[in-house]
Order: structure tokens, then sequence, then C-alpha cells
């Protein structure tokens, strides 16, 4: 195995194929509704990591490629977001979001030096980063609509009282929305006590020491609370002001 923490085998693709199954099995016990899903998100796991670790080399080594990649990410993860929150063509706008999450922590991370200019360094740290913001985003922009579904009578109440569409849609949603920020917060407040996360165990298998782990860990951590933050900032703004919605049944037109 070398430095490596998982052996490339039969032995794996048996565990893969017996915790889909743990996972399956469970949830059609459960009578939860997203066996199929789980199922798919599985195959969609194992073709996409095939797909990106047969070209990945080259992306890195291209800034062009690296850049393109980048967009690509950016791209999935707004449409996935779109998706979760709503079946209008407004959810397309959680691009924004995402980006003006991601954009400031690229930029303090790469100006900054801290993040070497390399295709390497610069993908795995973009697609943390978007990777959260598109969490944040769908969590965030999904509980501020539904807060304005089930809590319609207080958002018209608030009009009725000459309250503007904005402030009313706030009032309702925002405390819901920014649930949306407590895995991160959780994340970030136990981390070396309960956990100990990714990109510091990435850096100590890479021959790295603890302090440059830390270091790589802290970087990750901290980007992600400041882009999740202005993501959900963004996408509740956009939702408070009508700019994403979700359709208007017919019976209520």
């Amino acid at each position: 195995m070398g430095g490596a923490t998982v052996a490339v085998g039969p032995g794996l693709a048996v565990a893969l194929v017996l915790l889909v199954g743990v996972a399956v099995g469970t949830a059609v016990l459960a009578r939860f509704a997203i066996s199929r899903a789980l199922l798919t998100a599985a195959v969609r796991a194992v073709v996409q990591l095939a797909l990106v670790a047969a070209v990945i080399v080259a992306v890195v080594r291209s800034w062009p490629l690296t850049v393109v990649f980048v967009v690509l990410m950016l791209a999935t993860a707004s449409w996935t977001s779109a998706r979760r929150m709503t079946r209008d063509r407004t959810g397309l706008l959680a691009a924004v979001a995402i980006a003006a999450g991601v954009a400031p922590v690229l930029a303090v991370a790469l100006v900054s030096g801290t993040v070497p200019l390399r295709g390497i360094a610069v993908v795995p740290v973009a697609g943390i980063v978007i990777g959260g913001a598109m969490t944040a985003t769908s969590l965030g922009g999904r509980r501020a609509l539904d807060e304005l579904e089930a809590r319609r009578d207080e958002y018209e109440g608030a009009l009725a009282l000459g309250g503007r569409r904005r402030d009313a849609a706030m009032l309702v949603c925002r405390p819901s929305a920014t649930q949306a920020l407590l895995p991160p917060l959780d994340q970030t407040r136990t981390v070396g006590l309960v956990t100990l996360p990714g990109a510091f165990v990435g850096v100590l298998i890479g021959s790295g020491d603890p302090v440059q782990a830390a270091a790589a860990q802290l970087l990750v951590l901290i980007g992600l609370l400041a882009a999740e933050t202005v993501a959900v900032t963004v996408v509740l703004e956009l939702v408070a002001r009508g700019t994403i919605r979700r359709p208007v049944p017919p019976s209520t037109r």
C-alpha cells in the first residue's frame, strides 16, 4: 500500500458494493423514498471519479484546462442547487450565490500566496469551496422557499401592514435559511476533537508535517465558513426579492 490509505483491488469493489447495499437496504426498510436515488448517486460517483482520475493529470498541467475544469465544477454545482431549490428556471441563479461565495475565498487564497498558482493546488481547493457553497446555497434557498410557502399568511400579513416585499420575506425566511450554516459551524468548532478532516489527513499522507496539515485544514475550514456565509446571504436575498421563486400552482393563479 505504501503511503496510501485505501488498497485498490477486488476488496475495494466488494466493500463499495456492500456499503451501497447497506445504504439502499436501510432506506428500503425505513421506507425512505430515496433508495433509487442512493443507488444512482453511488453509481454516478464511481463513473465520475473514474473519468476525473483519467483526465486530472492533463488538467492540472494546463492553466486553460484548469480554468475550464473549475468553471465546469461551478456550472455543475449551480445546476444541482437549482434542481434542489425549485423547478422554475430562476433557480439557475444559484450560480450567482455560489460564485459570490467562491470568488473571494479563491482570490484571497491565491493573492496571499497561500495556495500556489498551480493547477494541482487550485483544482482541489476550488472543488472543496465550490462544494461547500453549493450545499449551503441548496439548503439556504430551499429552506427560504419552504418557509415562504408554509408561512404565506404571515408574509401576506406583513405586506398588508405596509411592509415591503423583501422585508416581509426576510422576516419569514431568514431564521430558517441561516440554519444552512450550522453544518460548517459545527465542523469548524469540533475539528481535531471529533474528526480529522480530509485536507489534514491528505497533507499528512503526502509526507507533510502536522503543522502543514493543520495550516491546510484551517485554510479550508475558514474558507468554507466565508464562502458558505456569503452564498447563503446572496441566495436569501434573491429569494426575498422574488428573483428566485417556485412556480405558482395552477389552482392559485
